[in-house]
């Protein structure tokens, strides 16, 4: 199959997306004044909720069985990959760009979670029905195609919610702790809190880049060491993991569809033509359908933001692009590549291109909902989400091209 081929097939379903993401962020203009932010935040909401484990259920209960589970063991392997080299592209970006200290996870965040559900929702199933793809029969590979992106989505969210989360939360406590212990030697230190802003290094006269290499003085006059804060850092992190956010509804529609799927009793019941309730099977899938569009305008509504904020490191926002479209699809071929090689993952060119589409995704949209809980770094995240997905637009149209040629 030629590369022109390959490469029109790549580029239509990601012009599809564009123009969809488009229409979000146009109807969200002031203007017009359709998807306004509470219009938003309810829209996403019911998606959250509703639609997208309508569709993570939906899909896994009718392919998963006891055969296609041997041939995905890898992809939860395949996706803790990608957040540990992400996370370490994200330290060295850090350390090259030395952004403040509350956004330091933010960098990494966006680094290690990358878009693992709603963009490859998008974009697998429309690859599939391009006629250039090397996939075989559209209906089969959209099938089999939503299924993979489904358990990417949540594993995605497990680790999103379960690491990135946490890491962002002590990023912005470390810098606010560090803030009132340097700040409050003679009076009475406020409440720790991260929702309340930080003040500007101006009002300590000191530069951003050096405020966080101050010696941190003690009531007492003593220095903390670093065996002290290594141990405070290990405590606060033992003590204030929030594990609560990995059982999301997307997992948990993930898990009901694993076991509708295993157990043939539930699965003759529900899932088929067939199937005595197959009614609620068929409402389930009506249901999910609405996911991919909806998710799509809620995007480009989002995306607007970052053309309102102003202000962030430029030389973070290329290190983030850097690290995620070129660094880490790179490193992700080897692994895949190297895995094939060994008979770890099937010899499905599906498959394949999923797995190696994992380390190509922009960063995870969620990373906002993150900031909007702590109210901090919403709209540096804005500016780095709305650059990154212009990126987004170019790096995964020739992403996929290669990765198809190299599966086919």
């Amino acid at each position: 199959m030629g590369i022109l081929n390959l490469f029109l097939a790549a580029s239509m379903p990601v012009l599809k997306v564009l123009l969809v993401t488009a229409v979000g962020s146009f109807l969200a203009l002031d203007r017009i004044k359709i998807l306004t932010e509470d219009a938003r935040k309810h829209l996403n909401t019911v998606v959250f909720y509703v639609c997208t484990p309508a569709l993570i259920l939906g899909t896994l209960a009718q392919t998963i069985t006891y055969d296609s589970m041997a041939k995905l063991w890898f992809m939860p392997i395949n996706v803790f990959i990608t957040f540990i080299i992400g996370t370490l592209l994200g330290w060295l970006v850090n350390l090259v760009t030395r952004p403040p200290p509350h956004l330091r996870g933010l960098v990494i965040g966006c680094c290690a979670a990358g878009n693992l559900g709603n963009i490859l929702i998008i974009i697998v199933p429309a690859v599939c029905k391009e006629k250039g793809s090397p996939f075989g029969d559209p209906d089969v590979c959209s099938t089999y195609g939503l299924a993979y992106t489904s358990l990417s989505m949540a594993m995605g969210a497990i680790f999103l919610w379960g690491y990135v989360y946490n890491v962002i939360r002590l990023s912005i406590e470390v810098s606010a702790s560090s803030v009132s212990e340097c700040t409050t030697i003679t009076g009475t230190a406020e409440p720790e809190s991260f929702t309340e802003p930080l003040l500007s290094p101006k009002e300590y006269n000191v530069s951003e880049d050096k405020a966080d290499s101050l010696p941190c003085t003690r009531f007492d006059g003593t220095q903390v060491g670093v065996a002290d804060k290594l141990k405070q850092n290990v405590m606060n992190i033992s003590r204030n993991l929030n594990l609560k956010k990995l059982f999301s509804p997307s997992t948990n529609a993930a898990i009901l569809g694993f076991i509708i799927g295993l157990v043939p009793l539930l699965k003759n019941l529900l899932i088929g033509d067939e199937a005595p309730l197959h009614v609620i099977e068929d409402s389930i899938v009506w249901i999910g359908d609405a996911a991919v569009p909806v998710l799509t305008l809620i995007i480009g509504a989002n995306l607007l933001k970052g053309l309102q904020a102003s202000g962030i490191q430029k030389s973070m926002i290329v290190g983030i692009i850097i690290a995620r479209y070129i660094a880490l699809p790179i490193i992700g071929t080897l692994i895949v590549r190297t895995a094939v090689r060994f008979n770890l993952v099937s010899a499905d060119p599906l498959y394949q291109f999923v797995l190696l589409l994992q380390f190509a995704v922009p960063p995870a949209m969620n990373i906002g909902t993150i900031t909007q809980l702590f109210g901090k770094g919403e709209s540096e995240c804005s500016v780095i989400m709305l650059w990154t997905y212009v990126f987004a637009t170019v790096s995964l149209t020739l992403w996929c091209t290669f990765f198809m040629w190299l599966v086919a």
